[in-house]
């Protein structure tokens, strides 16, 4: 055999080598590389959609977050009113039971000088009436002169 046979055949031997790949080894590793670069872009996808969904989520848990504070903070201020207006409502009523209570003691202070102005005018009208008693020495009909009597009680 020659070189020119040898080359021939050898060229034969490879381009039958070349098929060969071409058709039964070249289409498995093509799609297994397929599948491998198709698993690689989905799993960069899925990626890319959890950064953002992982994005929208913290952005919905701040503005949660931020409407629990508003909320919160609200709620304080309308509690730290409630107080407020029970506290002012509470010094409201206990002013006026202190001067309902005011008013009765002096309203009781008044009755009882009154009484004591009544009993006062009573036994000074008594002590008038001895008084004139021994003062003329003879009896004075208490019956009789009771006009004489009232009118010296309001005088007095």
């Amino acid at each position: 055999m020659s070189i020119n046979a040898t080359l021939f055949v050898q060229a034969i031997v490879f381009l039958i080598l070349v098929w060969f790949t071409m058709q039964f080894v070249w289409p498995p590793i093509a799609k297994a590389l397929d599948e491998r670069a198709q698993k690689i872009a989905d799993g960069l996808a899925a990626a890319d959609r959890a950064k953002s969904e992982l994005s929208a989520a913290n952005q919905r848990v701040e503005k949660e977050l931020s409407q629990a504070r508003n909320e919160t903070a609200a709620r304080l201020a309308d509690a730290e009113r409630r107080a407020q207006a029970i506290i002012e409502e509470a010094k409201a009523r206990a002013t006026e039971e202190g001067n309902k209570l005011v008013a009765a003691a002096r309203a009781e202070a008044e009755q009882q000088m009154v009484q004591a102005r009544e009993a006062l005018r009573a036994q000074v009208a008594v002590l008038a009436v001895k008084g004139a008693e021994q003062i003329l020495r003879k009896e004075v009909d208490a019956g009789v002169h009771a006009g004489l009597l009232r009118r010296l009680q309001t005088e007095l």
